[in-house]
């Protein structure tokens, strides 16, 4: 009997890769990486609705009828038109964009109350994007036969996890060039670990991201709860994201995740009773010192006299002082603050500046210190993340916390991560010596330090980490006698091989 061949996360990663050529150097790649992962999507429910059909045939020898009422209530249903290889059939045919584009309506019809919207960012018919018709349907047909021969079958994958992990691996590789506008970076996986292992999340939690992006952090901490009961929410402001994360979500087998689509700061849509909806877990990695954060507020005014106020804001988020206009990085953390459930765990990935910034930030700063919410500060090394080398730190908030002090964690020394040529990265034993030193909690010689609320009001609640932890290694003693020896040691040297090439020359009578 032949050996049916099954694929390792390698082959489906490659196969992907692959498949980019079709598009590379015609179109940018924070465009086509979303042709290449809604094709990945298709072709992977094709081949689950595909090997099931078969399964069931076999278990009703054949009944067409009896098979036919039962993949009614798959996971995905798929209606003839819909089916990849419907399309790939039809891959020479002038109007296969169109083609696609009505399997996609198709597949969302089907699907209304899981995949309503998940498309309505993507043309396959599109001249501004694709090029005219010759062009286009070169490209489509050759991003077809790239597919063709993958089988995305779970029967042929080796691990459970290959489809998830591949349309995260192909997101990573994209963030170098898409991940660049709006202080928007792509949050490695071993940053999304940290943050998932120092929150915690347990059974019945409700885990929450503001600025989702693809959703990598908030499945990360799912994962973190072996029987998978608890509920995703996320919201994500830029529509074609928020389409990638919500088939991110089905391909990591989570069927029910709330992710919704707007400016979580002038439009915040997880709510309760028009009040923010309470969360036990709180992940983040928003976009770096956001310009012109709070323009949403401003509605139908003069963009260039609105003043953001506390007023402006319904849902009462700065009480505790309104950011900088020019930087909206506390403008996340009060809405994340006040979106906190009573013992309620939060870990955001935030620039050094909030650490230090005067005025306002300063303000904000404060209260957030004397209501006792700040729970640790986690400075990580520098050039981590893709498109950038802007060094980022890790803020662990707690409502209800059992202490006073405050915990500083220094993991940008030598040795604490590894050095790459173009970005560092950090091991697994460097993920493990952060997540343990958090939960010690204890001071560590140039690494950790445990300050009391006293010295970090001395220091103006400045939490620059360095004003907190010393890692600065003094130099080896310099024994200058030593020196001076070797000093007249060389002279001597240099004065006897002077002496040695006199010699010579006289030799050569020269």
């Amino acid at each position: 009997m032949e050996e049916i061949k099954k694929y390792t996360q390698d082959e489906v990663n490659s196969t992907l890769w692959r498949a980019c050529d079709t598009f590379r150097g015609k179109i940018d790649s924070s465009v086509y990486k979303d042709y290449v992962l809604v094709m990945l999507f298709i072709k992977y429910v094709s081949d689950i609705y595909k090997e099931h059909k078969k399964d069931l045939m076999r278990k009703y020898k054949n009944d067409e009828e009896m098979v036919n009422r039962q993949m009614r209530r798959e996971r995905f249903v798929l209606d003839e038109i819909s089916k990849f290889d419907y399309i790939y059939d039809k891959r020479n045919q002038t109007d296969i964009g169109e083609t696609i584009n009505k399997a996609l309506a198709h597949v969302e019809e089907e699907n209304k109350t899981k995949l309503r919207g998940v498309f309505k960012n993507i043309d396959f018919n599109s001249e501004s994007v694709l090029g005219n018709t010759k062009e286009r349907n070169a490209m489509l047909k050759n991003l077809l036969e790239d597919f063709v021969d993958l089988d995305l079958r779970p029967s042929r994958l080796i691990e459970e996890d290959v489809i998830g992990n591949a349309y995260e691996y192909m997101i990573a590789n994209f963030a170098s060039d898409a991940g660049k506008k709006g202080g928007e970076f792509f949050t490695p996986s071993e940053v999304s670990e940290i943050l998932a292992r120092i929150v915690k999340p347990e059974e019945n939690d409700r885990i929450y991201d503001p600025t989702c992006g693809s959703g990598s952090l908030l499945i990360r901490a799912f994962k973190k709860i072996p029987s998978g009961k608890a509920q995703i929410y996320g919201q994500e402001r830029n529509g074609q994201t928020q389409s990638l994360c919500r088939m991110n979500m089905f391909l990591h087998n989570i069927d029910d995740a709330k992710i919704v689509w707007g400016d979580t700061l002038s439009n915040p849509l997880h709510l309760e009773n028009d009040k923010l909806m309470k969360f036990q877990v709180v992940v983040a990695n928003p976009p770096f010192s956001l310009d012109k954060w709070a323009m949403g507020f401003a509605g139908e005014g003069d963009d260039k006299t609105f003043k953001m106020s506390e007023g402006n804001d319904p849902y009462k988020r700065f009480e505790w002082g309104v950011p900088p206009s020019s930087k909206g990085d506390y403008a996340f953390v009060l809405h994340m603050i006040n979106s906190l459930a009573e013992g309620g765990r939060m870990a955001t990935v935030l620039p050094h500046g909030v650490l230090f910034r005067g005025a306002s930030e300063g303000r904000i700063r404060k209260n957030l210190i004397d209501m006792n919410l700040l729970d640790a500060v986690i400075g990580l090394p520098s050039n981590l993340f893709f498109g950038t080398g802007i060094p980022a730190c890790i803020l662990v908030f707690k409502q209800n916390r059992n202490r006073n002090d405050i915990l500083f964690i220094d993991s940008s020394s030598d040795g604490m991560y590894e050095k790459g040529k173009n970005q560092n990265k950090l091991r697994e034993e460097d993920i493990q010596r952060i997540v343990d030193a958090y939960e010690k909690y204890e001071t560590v010689d140039k690494f950790t330090y445990v300050a009391t609320k006293e010295e970090i009001k001395e220091n103006d609640y400045n939490l620059n980490i360095p004003r907190y932890v010393d890692n600065f290694e003094e130099e080896a003693f310099v024994d200058m006698d030593a020196v001076a020896e070797n000093i007249l040691s060389i002279k001597a040297e240099l004065a006897e091989v002077e002496d040695q090439m006199a010699r010579y020359l006289e030799e050569l009578d020269l």
